[in-house]
């Protein structure tokens, strides 16, 4: 009775018929309630300060059995949503990107962890982000139950933004936005096998800005990087889809036109050669100028072995265009 006297000092209280060993396996308990509380408290806030998703998924059941409260943060969506009806994390998934993700989560099964699964989300304001959602078996089949699958989903956009930026900088001419040389003729050599191996047609064009020199003597530089660009936007805007053009020299530029027959590569290379003659160029004196280009035109034949052969013959067309006055389409 003293001991129970000296615990309801402490709270517990003066309990009815219960002696001095129930008491201490009541204040243990309390003790234990205690420490589990304490416990979760810190998991709770330990989750809450991770900014990836973990999730449990019942396979199953075909439900999500836990999300963290990142869930709610990274997809912009309901959590209770999720966990009542698992067509919440089907309908986030970007629609080009479902069937890989809802395959890749299959493979767990038979590999026990898939740790490459990137896919893009369509967040609940319309956002659209990438994530690196990391899967492994939590739990096997086992006893009648079905197998759990358990992850972690981290945003990922800006790692993507960055690496398109760096696959642009890396492929790209950075005064004219067109493809450099070395992106350039890696396309080309790809449409070329490509339509070695199909006997598809292709058409390779070469394309000079006549009297460049002068015009940078003349005119200034700054002037002659507006001249490079603005040829570089009459390419992009007459060539077609799935056409690749590049700048490959100073005032050089080519272009590849897989599956293109000989009559339309040539309607399409005088199409260019008007566009940019068509072109003017304000100076700082208020007058004005043009500029023209000289074209070599040339096809993929039955003969040629390499790319290069190609490329030989649309250079050798394109000097001709020079030599015969220049601003004209030399096919050969």
């Amino acid at each position: 009775m003293q001991l129970a006297s000296k615990q309801s000092e402490k709270g517990i209280g003066m309990l009815p018929g219960v002696d001095a060993q129930t008491l201490m396996a009541l204040m243990h308990a309390r003790g234990e309630v205690a420490r589990l509380s304490a416990r979760d408290q810190l998991f709770s806030t330990l989750l809450g300060g991770v900014n990836a998703v973990l999730w449990a998924f019942d396979w199953q059941a075909q439900r999500m059995v836990y999300v963290s409260p990142a869930y709610e943060q990274i997809f912009g969506r309901s959590a209770a949503l999720l966990l009542a009806d698992y067509g919440e994390w089907r309908n986030s998934i970007y629609p080009d990107d479902l069937d890989y993700a809802q395959k890749s989560l299959l493979e767990v099964l038979d590999e026990g962890a898939v740790e490459t699964r990137e896919y893009r989300i369509i967040r609940g304001d319309g956002q659209l982000r990438w994530l690196s959602d990391k899967c492994f078996l939590g739990r096997r089949a086992e006893n009648g139950q079905g197998p759990i699958i358990v992850g972690i989903a981290e945003d990922i956009t800006e790692k993507k933004q960055l690496e398109g930026e760096l696959q642009r900088l890396a492929t790209t001419d950075v005064l004219t936005q067109s493809s450099n040389r070395r992106h350039f003729f890696d396309c080309a050599q790809r449409e070329f096998e490509h339509a070695q191996q199909f006997a598809s047609p292709l058409a390779f064009l070469l394309l000079d800005i006549d009297d460049f020199k002068r015009i940078n003597d003349t005119h200034g530089h700054p002037i002659g990087d507006q001249v490079l660009q603005r040829v570089a936007q009459c390419g992009a805007s007459v060539l077609r889809r799935g056409d690749v053009f590049g700048r490959i020299g100073g005032e050089e530029f080519a272009a590849v036109l897989p599956g293109c027959q000989p009559d339309l590569a040539e309607q399409i290379a005088q199409r260019l050669q008007r566009e940019i003659q068509r072109l003017s160029f304000a100076l700082p004196n208020g007058t004005r100028f043009s500029v023209t280009a000289s074209f070599g035109l040339t096809y993929l034949r039955a003969d040629d072995t390499e790319l290069a052969s190609v490329f030989a013959r649309a250079d050798a067309a394109m000097y001709k265009a020079k030599r015969l006055g220049k601003n004209q389409v030399i096919v050969a």
